[in-house]
């Protein structure tokens, strides 16, 4: 149960914030997660699901990058709603289940194809240290360039807040199957 009353319809905000609830809807087809928090703080929320909305649907980044460093990151911050709601959306973007089971158990680079340990090291050294390696470095910069490797950073630092406030304020609204459990 969460810890703070969550914002579930847009008539709990002030009229002048609705239209936020409303652009939030819009973008995802639901207001969940994160969200039945942060609009507490309604242009905080906006401005989050309008960074989100960029990394997720406009970046230079591949879908699969994408999912698996929010999927990474995720684990890494143990955090249950985040964790369960990019299980499916990892699948889709072409994440083999031996690799999502690989992220869950935390097994080593070398359980992983050598992109993905590429991107799994990145995200692992990132929340872990709060720096990278110079060789991980290269090899994100080899890969990425600049700009993707900036937007990774902000992809992994976006669900890191997102994993924060989910978990300071236990907010849940989906649920892992079992073997993935956190």
């Amino acid at each position: 149960m969460a810890r703070i009353a969550t914002i579930d319809k847009k008539e709990d905000l002030a009229p002048e914030h609705q239209p936020i609830y409303d652009s939030i809807a819009q973008s995802r087809g639901v207001v969940g997660g994160p969200f039945l928090a942060l609009l507490h703080s309604p242009e905080l929320a906006g401005r989050t699901a309008h960074l989100g909305s960029y990394l997720r649907f406009e970046s230079s980044l591949d879908d699969k990058v994408i999912e698996l460093a929010a999927l990474a990151s995720a684990r890494e911050l143990e955090c249950k709603h985040e964790w369960a709601a990019h299980i499916n959306h990892a699948q889709k973007a072409g994440i083999p289940l031996e690799t999502i089971r690989a992220v869950h158990q935390r097994k080593n680079a070398e359980h992983f194809s050598f992109e993905d340990a590429q991107i799994i090291s990145f995200v692992r050294e990132m929340v872990r240290s709060h720096r990278v390696s110079e060789t991980t470095f290269q090899a994100i910069y080899g890969r990425l360039g600049e700009r993707g490797m900036v937007e990774l950073t902000a992809t992994i630092g976006y669900y890191a807040m997102l994993a924060c406030t989910l978990n300071v304020f236990d907010v849940m609204t989906a649920t892992a199957p079992e073997e993935f459990r956190i």
